[in-house]
């Protein structure tokens, strides 16, 4: 027992040595290994060594920082399947607080974002199971979550500021690993480009996504909203594309680990056009880091609400039996020095990702006024020395309120419910011949095609067959929104998740509205940013 128990502790012992004086951590990994010695030869009951091992483990590594964590040799099997895989389920990023599942991120063009849950909400009840407090585990959060394409799952939510539980009905999906979610010309000589994630793949299909357009664009709007990261070679990578070679994009620094400076080089493919970028407080991490260097070097505007903030470099290390902990070892800087992490306290991971709602309560998601830097973190652009702020997350040149003027509790009932998804999924089944016949192109479709009063109808009474009353107060404030909302998920059944956008961006989406302003009027917006 003695020989497993240093062997386990032996590969920790070689990564810290050099960070601590060697007699600390060889005390330390020894008094360990003789508690575990004590508690196998002397306990009262059978003690399940090798699970305490793990709990001592995690709970180490939620006194570091908030995102280091510990994946079993099962877990890390599966984790990096949003980057590089394929599943089924119901489109999570999640971590597990206080023995209570959290979402971290619902992931781009999922099913989870499309019925309304949020980062930082709290899972419950799975089906009516109760799963808080009950020892749960990352394997067991998959065996719930994951499933076959087209089955229903039931999610009770807690969500900080709501006083009582929400309700939603999931329909498991194939989780989209592709990260452009949609590319399509404006108008003529304006591109959209959404990034959902960074993945492997990014790159190549944003390169493939450019062949869409006759010539390159003369401008370019690159929306990072709801973007929660990934894969950091790849953000350097996209940044590489609207600079000439030689500027400095972005550097980690930790530590142990050293200032590592990435520069770009000299082939990207948009390093002259004009850029606007949109994000929001569900961009994080790597679209942060391409946030923070247009916005560094004047490359662009950026057009939204404060970034997430989550700007640590994590690393994966083995551990004798297949697990591996994701260790924090680096920080993330923008080319000025700012720093994208927001501030946390070791320890105290509930409080950081409760940070959303304490923004929302703050008002920072509606006032810009909302929102106080000190001087402190006071930074100045490379290139026209204009004024920015670290202190976490990147704040936008023009800031955008979140629109809620459509917004009811009826529609958001609907949508929690997934009603209108699984409404034009059965639609789009019914009628498919005749729409695919009428219609041709995703143009012809938004010209021609209405939700007209007789299928709204046939909505409402759908909804009221699956337990939603209709609300004649909910559908004056809501309705249009509604009816915009059917067509464009029908155009999604129909061609792909592009078409959505398409549709739904210049009618809706107040951001992408103002984008396009900006671009048409680039001399008044931006008369000091050359190319």
């Amino acid at each position: 027992m003695k020989k497993i128990i240093y062997l386990a502790f032996a590969s920790l012992l070689s990564l810290t040595a050099a960070a601590q004086p060697h007699h600390e951590v060889t005390e330390s990994y020894q008094k360990f290994a003789q508690l575990l010695l004590y508690i196998n030869s002397h306990y009262v009951d059978s003690a399940g060594i090798g699970k305490l091992t793990e709990k001592a483990i995690i709970a180490t590594l939620q006194n570091l920082d908030p995102h280091s964590t510990y994946l079993n040799a099962d877990e890390f099997k599966t984790s990096n399947e949003p980057l590089e895989g394929n599943f089924e389920g119901v489109g999570i990023e999640f971590n597990i607080l206080n023995d209570t599942l959290t979402v971290v991120s619902p992931i781009s063009g999922g099913p989870s974002q499309a019925v309304g849950i949020r980062a930082a909400d709290r899972i419950v009840t799975v089906d009516n199971e109760n799963i808080a407090g009950v020892g749960l585990t990352n394997a067991q959060v998959l065996k719930y979550l994951r499933g076959p394409k087209g089955t229903k799952v039931s999610l009770t939510i807690a969500r900080k500021g709501v006083p009582q539980p929400l309700s939603f009905t999931v329909v498991r999906d194939k989780i989209p690993i592709h990260s452009v979610d949609a590319a399509y010309e404006v108008q003529p000589g304006m591109a959209y480009i959404r990034l959902g994630r960074f993945s492997l793949t990014t790159l190549d299909e944003m390169k493939e996504a450019m062949k869409k357009f006759k010539k390159t664009p003369a401008s370019m709007i690159l929306d990072l909203r709801n973007n929660s990261g990934g894969v950091f070679k790849t953000s350097v990578d996209l940044c590489n594309q609207f600079f000439d070679a030689g500027h400095l994009l972005v550097y980690t620094e930790g530590l142990h680990y050293p200032k590592t400076m990435e520069l770009s080089g000299n082939d990207g493919f948009f390093k002259a056009g004009k850029l606007v970028v949109l994000l929001d407080e569900g961009s994080a991490s790597a679209s942060e880091i391409v946030a923070g260097c247009i916005q560094d070097w004047d490359r662009g505007i950026l057009i939204g609400r404060r970034s997430y903030g989550k700007g640590l470099v994590q690393q994966l290390l083995p551990l004798t039996d297949g697990s591996q902990i994701r260790l924090t070892v680096a920080r993330y800087h923008t080319p000025t020095g700012r720093l994208i992490q927001r501030p946390y306290n070791a320890g105290e991971t509930e409080k950081y990702y409760a940070d959303l709602y304490k923004r929302a309560l703050h008002g920072e998601f509606f006032s810009r006024d909302s929102i106080r830097f000190p001087d402190t973190l006071k930074y100045y652009t490379l290139s026209k020395q204009r004024v920015v702020y670290g202190g976490g997350g990147i704040m936008p040149d023009i800031f955008m309120p979140r629109d809620t003027t459509g917004y009811s509790k009826y529609y958001d009932h609907l949508v929690r419910a997934g009603l209108l998804h699984q409404f034009t999924m059965e639609y789009a089944d019914t009628h498919r011949s005749r729409l695919e016949k009428n219609y041709k192109t995703i143009a012809g479709f938004d010209k021609q095609f209405y939700i007209t009063d007789d299928i709204f109808e046939q909505f409402l009474a759908y909804a009221e067959k699956q337990g939603v009353a209709r609300d004649a107060k909910g559908l004056e404030i809501s309705g249009n929104d509604m009816r915009l909302q059917l067509k464009a998920l029908l155009a999604r059944t129909l061609w792909d998740t592009g078409a959505y956008y398409e549709i739904i961006n210049k009618r809706l989406d107040k951001e992408f509205i103002k984008a396009v302003e900006v671009l048409n009027n680039w001399s008044y917006y931006a008369p000091e940013i050359l190319f």
